[in-house]
């Protein structure tokens, strides 16, 4: 592969995600089943990548992202729970771990870790992911990037937030969310004429 090729193919911010196809286990049906990009188009959809089945942080997040489907499943997001794990070891994990009981999402098996490493995640030494969160738009762009430090969980408050926003300006070409935005509050108009008086536009 040339460095050219490489370089097209791996995660950037606000152009398309690189595609992936990978095994998946669903919790609901305790069955497998197949997931690609191109099977989600039309929706918004999150790659919630986690270091790994059976450890200590991973199952507090996902606890925290099945707690909200209710508010995801409002917003129309398609939620991927995504680890260099079998989907075998994901069946495991879902009934022995009292935090996954009832895991409402599929988990997919990157378990080669390539679709990782497109996405800039992959620890060739020790064969897992970093926490990667990955938002993409029905049209597959990617719309927010987070990457987070082993140790720290977390929280889907605030990758709900940042959804919201991301819906709204797609709804409202031309606007912008400042920092903290929520639903109802005041947004941008980006123009020359603001630069320097933002504080009166967000009164």
């Amino acid at each position: 592969m040339s460095e050219f090729e490489y370089a097209y193919d791996t995660v950037k911010i606000d152009v398309k995600a690189p595609a992936f196809d990978l095994p998946a286990y669903d919790p609901v049906k305790d069955d497998t089943t197949q997931v690609s990009l191109a099977s989600l188009e039309g929706t918004w959809s999150v790659l919630f990548y986690y270091p790994a089945d059976f450890t200590f942080v991973c199952p507090t997040e996902l606890r925290d992202m099945a707690d909200a489907k209710d508010r995801f499943d409002e917003a129309k997001v398609t939620v991927l729970a995504v680890s260099t794990d079998t989907v075998f070891s994901h069946r495991a994990w879902v009934k022995h771990e009292g935090l996954m009981q009832r895991f409402p999402y599929l988990m997919l098996a990157d378990h080669t870790g390539s679709v990782a490493d497109t996405y800039n995640l992959y620890d060739h030494e020790t064969g897992i992911a970093a926490r990667g969160t990955f938002i993409i738009d029905p049209q597959g762009i990617v719309r927010g990037i987070e990457v987070t430090s082993g140790p720290l969980g977390r929280n889907s408050e605030e990758l709900l937030r940042k959804i919201e926003a991301l819906q709204f300006m797609s709804e409202n070409p031309g606007t912008a969310c400042p920092a903290r935005w929520k639903k109802g509050a005041k947004t941008l108009t980006p123009s020359i004429k603001i630069a320097g008086e933002v504080a009166e536009q967000l009164q």
